[in-house]
């Protein structure tokens, strides 16, 4: 077995980061804890040149202490193929400097392991992917165009509007049918975005929770239920969402079943996904949350089980 020595970790930057929940440092603990040597970094630090792929780094050392969680060392210049492993984790936006990134990435990997395979990132958007799996999924549309989006509410009722590669429940809108902001809605939407928008059906589920479900190599290993606050839609817990401890319904074992084999042909060993009733609405594969909530409430130690994969992946 190949062993693994050095990770190197393509993040936001450490100092900001929630320890209580954040997954990608519940991720690089586990990888301290077995004795890897962590590196750190955030995006504008990589470089290409002459063939190969460099990055200003620092040697990282993580405590579970809020407040003194991290230590990092003097900088200095790798070529990242020297890492056994790399773990892509910064946030989206998923715009050009996050593609880039997957191309700059696509040129060690999988010499060197990158973690979620980023050629396979860059042709998945969360919103996207799932469409390919439309019988699993609330009635959607993907438009700019304001007439289709006019159409489809007076179809459905209440839409959610939400940016097509947006995050963290930023800038998703609840329409019902009587609403007489929508123009106003979609003109600032066409201001900030050039990309088209995507509309889905309003599920009333979503009232007692949108489910984030974790999957590992394709197999599910634990969940959370999300509840969003009383006066919002949105569940996504850094805008008031609570989280519950939950067990997987049917449905839900299904649609894992149903998605598990196209996950482990695209190299996805952590996936994040969200279930609202009976309804698959994303698949998040760029930088997947709720290792540490998961955990908290008495679930499975997701990130032990990652780098297991991960270990037998560089096998």
């Amino acid at each position: 077995m190949a062993k693994i020595k050095n990770v190197a970790v393509q993040m936001d930057h450490v100092a900001g980061i929630n320890i209580a929940g954040d997954s990608t440092f519940a991720m690089s603990l586990e990888a301290q804890t077995r004795g890897y040597k962590l590196f750190h970094y955030t995006p504008e630090r990589l470089s290409f040149r002459d063939g190969k792929l460099y990055a200003s780094v620092e040697p990282m050392l993580l405590r579970d202490v809020k407040g003194d969680h991290f230590e990092l060392g003097a900088p200095e210049r790798v070529d990242l193929s020297t890492m056994d492993v790399v773990l892509l984790r910064q946030d989206p936006p998923f715009d050009m400097a996050y593609i880039t990134s997957t191309h700059l990435l696509e040129r060690i990997h999988p010499k060197t392991l990158v973690v979620n395979d980023p050629a396979w990132v860059r042709n998945s958007p969360e919103k996207i992917f799932v469409t390919e799996f439309a019988d699993l999924m609330p009635k959607t549309l993907i438009t700019k165009d304001a007439e289709e989006i006019r159409r489809f509410r007076e179809e459905m009722g209440d839409i959610i509007l939400k940016p097509l590669y947006g995050n963290g429940g930023a800038g998703v809108f609840h329409s019902t049918r009587d609403d007489r902001n929508l123009s106003s809605l979609l003109e600032m939407f066409g201001q900030l975005f050039r990309e088209p928008f995507i509309a889905q059906q309003y599920l009333p589920d979503v009232r007692k929770g949108d489910k984030r479900i974790i999957l590992v190599d394709g197999e599910p290993v634990g969940a959370i239920n999300r509840v969003p606050a009383e006066h919002d839609s949105r569940s996504n817990m850094h805008v008031g969402g609570r989280a519950e401890a939950t067990e997987l319904t049917a449905r839900e074992t299904e649609i894992c079943r149903r998605i598990g084999p196209a996950l482990r042909e695209r190299g996805f060993l952590l996936v994040g996904i969200d279930v609202i009733g009976d309804y698959l609405t994303e698949i998040n594969v760029t930088s997947p949350t709720g290792l540490r909530e998961v955990r908290k409430f008495g679930g499975a130690d997701i990130a032990s089980l990652l780098w297991d994969a991960i270990e037998r992946k560089r096998a």
